[in-house]
């Protein structure tokens, strides 16, 4: 019920999801507006298609004051679904509504990973190198303290590891400078405990132009920074596709420049496409929660769920888990052994 398109985008993805992936979708909205257009689109009840409907008679628009309205509207469609993921009904949760709000739903109702001081979003990038970087936090925590940069980079290299296939991932921490010195005062407390972290593969600072290269797999910053991040990125993207696309059809010799390259720019245009990754995953909450984008389309409704279902098997929030308890250990092994 979340999406600016709803319930046409999520019901699209949802059968898309169902019939590419193989997976098994449940749509929790309020049936009267749900259920003709899921009959329009072939389905006949639950079951069919992969599909299965759970009514939710409350919804939580996109304007509306998070801490109010999800304390107040218990039969939101965000509770309902985040509570069947603790009943054990659904493996993950994928919503394109109001963020703050399914984001602290996802923690008052599935609730934190034990030793998980917040959870972090995190977003893929696209690069010239082909593989994306994934950038986190991305507005779940506008103010953030050294140690959790720390736990958001160790989160973020255990979903490299776990989801995306990357072996010993290098990992970044978002500065002015990449010398140990410049930044502010967060930067300077985070750059020592990201580098005494042997379970990571820290390589320092890296800039704001090291976001779009490659050159690491992961970047760690504070929520406030990593959104301003994500929405320029996003912005920088459509502005540069429009002024192609104008600058292409400005003569009949560029047009017929364009058609010769069109398929070039098709796989350019993919590459940057939001939809291709879907949502960004909340990660340090005890099952996967994937928040879209307002905007959503069917195809980023299915690639979120199909993000949802790789989180889920390859049981990365068991593994950021282990690896949050083990540093917690270490850290007091450690500090014990500075007080003899």
């Amino acid at each position: 019920m979340g999406s600016d398109r709803a319930p046409h985008a999520e019901i699209d993805g949802a059968l898309a999801a169902a019939r590419d992936l193989g997976v098994g979708v449940i749509l929790v909205g309020q049936p009267e507006k749900v259920e003709p257009e899921l009959r329009r689109c072939g389905w006949r009840g639950n079951g069919d298609r992969g599909i299965e409907l759970v009514e939710a008679a409350e919804v939580i628009g996109m304007n509306e004051p998070v801490a109010t309205s999800v304390r107040r509207k218990k039969k939101s469609s965000l509770r309902i679904g985040t509570r069947l993921v603790t009943e054990g009904r659904a493996d993950g949760f994928v919503s394109a509504g109001n963020t703050g709000a399914a984001m602290a739903t996802a923690k008052m109702v599935i609730g934190m990973l034990p030793g998980v001081d917040r959870p972090a979003l995190a977003a893929l990038v696209p690069t010239k190198s082909g593989k994306p970087t994934l950038l986190l936090d991305v507005g779940a925590n506008s103010e953030c303290k050294a140690y959790h940069l720390l736990q958001f980079a160790i989160m973020g290299d255990v979903y490299s590891r776990a989801v995306l296939g990357r072996i010993r991932p290098a990992v970044g921490l978002m500065s002015i400078g990449e010398e140990e010195a410049k930044g502010n005062d967060l930067t300077k407390e985070a750059f020592p405990l990201l580098r005494e972290m042997n379970s990571l593969n820290f390589v320092g600072n890296v800039e704001g132009r090291d976001l779009f290269s490659g050159a690491v797999d992961v970047i760690v910053t504070d929520g406030f920074t990593g959104n301003v991040m994500l929405k320029l990125s996003e912005g920088l993207t459509e502005a540069m596709l429009s002024m192609i696309k104008r600058e292409l059809t400005s003569s009949a010799v560029t047009k017929d420049g364009a058609m010769l390259a069109k398929p070039a720019f098709q796989n350019i245009k993919k590459r940057l496409d939001y939809s291709e990754y879907g949502g960004a995953p909340l990660l340090g909450v005890r099952q996967i929660v994937v928040i879209g984008h307002g905007s959503s389309n069917a195809r980023a409704i299915r690639n979120a769920i199909r993000s949802a279902k790789e989180f889920s098997e390859n049981h990365a929030s068991e593994r950021i888990e282990n690896e949050i308890a083990e540093t917690s250990a270490a850290q007091a092994l450690a500090g014990a052994a500075s007080n003899r």
